[in-house]
Parts: C-alpha cells; structure tokens; sequence
C-alpha cells in the first residue's frame, strides 16, 4: 500500500518495521477528535480560498460517515496506514478521490497529531472534572448524618484529636477541589491551538490560524511554529495532575481499607463493592479500594514516563513523541476508572459508632484540649504541655482516663484547674470545644457543610 510520504522511496517499508513503528494500536481512540479537527481545518481551507465550499462540504459529510465506521466497528485497521490519522485520510482519498487529498493542505502530521490530543485532554480534563465533583458530593452528602460522630484523628498513626467525622469528610473534598484548579489552570494550558503550525516552519499558504482556533474551540493559536511541533508540556502537566488525583485516591483508600479491618472497625463497606476469599468464607475484602490504591501506580508513573521520553529531545518534531501517548492515555483510563466507582463507595458505606464510641476515651484524645485550658487560665503552653505529659503518665499509670481523674488531683499538677474543666475532658467534650477557623468542631465544620453544599449546588 503506497504511503502519504513514499514520493522520494523506491523500496517497500519493511514489513517489520511497520509493525514497529505502527500506533494504531493505541491512537484508535483520537478517530473522534481526528475529524473534529480535520473538518475544523477545511472549513478555515474554505473560507481563505484554498478549497471551494462544495469541496469543504464534501469533506466534512464524509469524514463524518467514516467516523461512524469506525465507531461501529466497520472499518479494517493495519499496520501499514501507520496512525488513525492516516486510516482516516487513506479513506477520506478512497471515497473522493483528488478533493480529499486537499485536505492535508497547510498543515503536517505534527500539527495534527498535537491538535488531537489537546483537543482529546481538553475533553478528558472536562469530564474528569464532572467525576471529581461527583465524589465530591457524595462526601458533602454524608455531612449532616455523620456530624455528630466523633472519630479520633491521627498523626503518626497514633490517637490524636477528636474531630466531627463531617470534619474528615471535608478534608477530601478540599484535597479533591485542588486536584479539579490543577485540571482547570492545566485547561488553560491546553486550549491554545497548534493547528496550521505544519511540520516546524510554518506554510507559504494564505490560512487563517486565528480561524482555525475559533472554529475548534481554542484561545488562540500557537505563536511559534517550532515550539509547536516539538510540545508536550501540555501532557506532563496533565500526567501530573491525574498523578496527584491518584494520589489523594489511594491515600482515602488505604485509610478506609484501615478502617474496615477487625482492629480498627470504623466502617463497612457494601457488599456490592468487596470481594471474598476462595478458601475463606467468613472473608469481606475491600478489594476495590485495594485496586485504587494500587492502580493509582499507573497514573503516578505516567508524568515520570513523559519526563524521561522528552528530556533528550532537540527541536522540533522526534518520532520518540508517538510514545506519548501511551503515558497519557494509560493516566488517564485508570484515574477515570477509578474516580467512576469512588462516589458510589463513599456514599454506600456505613459508620459503626457503636464501635467508634466504643474506644473514643482511648489514646487521650482531650490532652491537647486540657493544655489550651491551661494556656486560657495563664499558663506558658510549654510549661502547660508538661503539666498535661505528667497527667497522662499518671492515668496510664493507673489505667484510667483525663476525665476520671478527681478535681483533687487535678489542681495538685495545677491550682489553675477549676471545675469548669470537665467541660471539656472526655472526647466529645474536646471536640466540641474546637473553635478556630477549619478546625474539627461541630459549629465550625456546620459552617465549611454549608460552604461545600452551596458551592456545589447541592
């Protein structure tokens, strides 16, 4: 089969080297945004003269009817047509002969390939955003009926401070909110038009790349043509922000994986979303969030597989850039993957405050709560925070809590202890008494619910 650019060859390609350098294993997906941009292309070709309106018309109709052929599965693919840019083209030229091969006219492969894929990420970016606000809202609608249970927070994996469970809740929709800015301010990024850049230099021909960018939905065009055939900084920004959203996934799902185990016994996940053991029957695994936590790998090391593909590249255009795809591509089907069943287990799992409330007084949870009285009543923290060390060595000591201890003793650590301290020993009592700004009380996380609820249109 005779190639696009096999004017200046007088040998076949290698049937080996076909296979080698095919991508049309992998960039099959772009048929659509391919057609966008190529029907984009020849309305601007149409509208500077290059091509007549007949000819744009006949184009754009059957670039469309080969789409559909594509998506039904109808069309052949082979090694020897290289990319879907050039299946598309081959079949375009097939159908209507001398017209479709205008098409191709001022602009290269390199401009194409890179208007594809922004116009490709652009959607990604759009839609990964929806799934993002989707989880978002499944935490949000947690808020009111889990406001009054207190979980323990942790540093270190040890027992900290008490905090609303809402107040954990929250944290990931903050977390989930950076990582929908990061796809945003990327967007922006990606929005600018390479198309008409050509090969490297530009064209000779009279076309209008402000055009082409409007018809398609951008900014702006590029500004330089070298810089457009050879970038890429687009993808690696877009492979590090599904790197961070992949992140904050498998840390939420490794702290729930925590929490779902006999020792910790926080939460039960629906059956609908764990799996059991063969051999094992009483087993409920949490299989699906153990699958998040490992397969935010993928996604984690796309950014890293970009970096080492570009860092040797001169300008401007390097067939190494075909390899980019993959990188991509594979980011983001697993974020995606994963962000589609994450909402459905946040918003199907149970707390088990029996159990929860069970251990609350465990781990001196209101230490740090009794430090701060002491600071209100004019203590220097340091010295209140060795005051509290010394309690809490006694309670170990005799196996009981804060709150168990008699005003007595209390005021023989610190005649500044009064009564009034009971009010905020025990767990709840310390939880309740948190009052800064984004802390973990209940007045204070009512007021970030009723945030997150309206600012998500809940």
């Amino acid at each position: 089969m005779s190639k696009a650019w096999g004017g200046r060859f007088t040998e076949p390609t290698n049937a080996q080297v076909e296979l080698f350098t095919e991508s049309i294993s992998f960039d099959a997906r772009l048929a659509e945004v391919d057609v966008r941009g190529s029907q984009g292309h020849a309305r601007m070709l149409a509208e500077v003269g290059l091509l007549t309106q007949q000819e744009c018309d006949q184009i754009c109709v059957n670039l469309t009817e080969i789409l559909g052929e594509i998506q039904r599965g109808e069309m052949k693919f082979t090694p020897s047509l290289e990319d879907i840019h050039m299946h598309i083209e081959s079949a375009l030229i097939k159908r209507i002969g001398d017209v479709g091969r205008k098409l191709h006219t001022g602009r290269s492969r390199n401009d194409q390939v890179s208007t594809d894929l922004k116009l490709y990420i652009r959607d990604a970016i759009d839609h990964l955003d929806g799934l993002l606000l989707q989880l978002q809202a499944s935490f949000v609608s947690r808020g009111e009926t889990d406001l009054d249970v207190i979980l323990p927070g942790y540093t270190h994996l040890q027992r900290a401070q008490p905090v609303s469970a809402t107040h954990y809740w929250l944290a990931w929709c903050e977390k989930y909110n950076r990582d929908r800015e990061r796809l945003a301010d990327c967007r922006k990024r990606v929005n600018i038009c390479p198309l008409g850049a050509a090969a490297l230099a530009g064209t000779t021909l009279p076309i209008n790349r402000q055009r082409s960018a409007e018809l398609l939905g951008f900014d702006a065009p590029a500004a330089n043509s070298l810089d457009v055939s050879s970038d890429r900084d687009f993808l690696v920004e877009f492979a590090n922000a599904l790197g961070l959203i992949a992140l904050h996934l498998s840390s939420w799902a490794e702290e729930w994986i925590l929490w779902c185990t006999t020792e910790f016994g926080f939460l039960k996940l629906s059956d609908a979303y764990t799996t059991g053991s063969s051999i094992m029957p009483q087993k409920k695994n949490p299989d699906v969030l153990e699958l998040i936590r490992g397969k935010s790998a993928r996604a984690i090391a796309a950014s890293q597989q970009l970096f080492v593909l570009l860092k040797g590249l001169p300008l401007a255009y390097n067939r190494d850039l075909q390899e980019d795809k993959l990188a991509a591509f594979t980011a983001y089907d697993t974020v995606r993957s994963c962000l589609e069943l994450a909402p459905a287990i946040v918003r199907n799992a149970h707390l088990n405050v029996d159990r929860i409330n069970a251990r609350l007084e465990e781990g001196f949870l209101d230490a740090t709560a009794l430090m701060e009285y002491l600071i209100r009543q004019g203590v220097p923290m340091r010295s209140g925070h060795e005051i509290v060390g010394k309690l809490v060595h006694l309670c170990e000591s005799k196996n009981i809590r804060l709150a168990d201890l008699p005003l007595e003793e209390l005021r023989t650590a610190s005649e500044l202890i009064n009564d009034d301290v009971y009010q905020i020993l025990g767990a709840k009592n310390a939880a309740h008494a948190l009052i800064s700004y984004g802390s973990g009380g209940r007045e204070r996380v009512k007021e970030q619910l009723a945030v997150w609820v309206e600012r998500l249109g809940m």
